[in-house]
């Protein structure tokens, strides 16, 4: 019936494989950690760009920041009715410079801005984390509310989405906005 040879043959071998198994060999060393070499080596084939970073932080991710065309980029060109198209903060001598008190609704502080800093700059200086993208006038990821009519109150140094009408309810673009006056503004507004 049953073969005692078989048996044995069986149970040896059995033995032999659970043996070798629990038995401690030579290790197969992991293999070295080369992700941070591989990430160095491919930012150094990226150029350089001048995006300002991070280019994420609008409301919902990316933002598509938009190539910039042709146009009256850095051109003085006010016209009779004082609207800003081209306005160059730079342009402004130092001792020209004027300081406003702008409130900041949704963050409780009031805070000096000169007449030569965006509104979205001011607000990073206090380390406020407020919503941009392009920071080129181009999106809406920056959008905030003024308190009152827009063309009054704040000169853009480029605005490629905000209509007329959207202007004279308040709606500004704060990463291209300079205060021409005090005044309380909403930030993440957008029309």
């Amino acid at each position: 019936m049953v073969d005692a040879l078989g048996l044995g043959l069986g149970v040896t071998i059995t033995l032999v494989v659970v043996a070798l198994h629990f038995a401690k060999g030579t290790e197969k060393p992991a293999p070295e950690d080369i992700a941070n070499e591989v990430l160095e080596r491919r930012a150094e084939t990226v150029p350089e760009t001048d995006f300002p970073e991070p280019m994420n932080r609008s409301i919902g991710g990316g933002g598509g920041a938009v190539a910039v065309g042709g146009g009256a980029e850095g051109e003085l060109g006010e016209d009779e009715e004082g609207e800003s198209e081209g306005f160059d903060p730079a342009a402004i001598p130092e001792d020209e410079v004027e300081y406003y008190e702008i409130e900041y609704e949704k963050q409780g502080e009031t805070v000096e801005v000169a007449s030569n800093e965006t509104l979205l700059e001011a607000g990073e200086d206090e380390d406020w984390d407020l919503p941009y993208a392009c920071r080129e006038g181009q999106c809406l990821s920056c959008a905030g509310n003024v308190s009152g009519d827009a063309n009054e109150l704040v000169r853009h140094s480029n605005n490629e989405v905000l209509s007329e009408d959207e202007m004279e309810k308040g709606y500004c673009l704060t990463c291209v906005a300079y205060p021409t006056d005090s005044f309380t503004v909403e930030t993440d507004e957008a029309p």
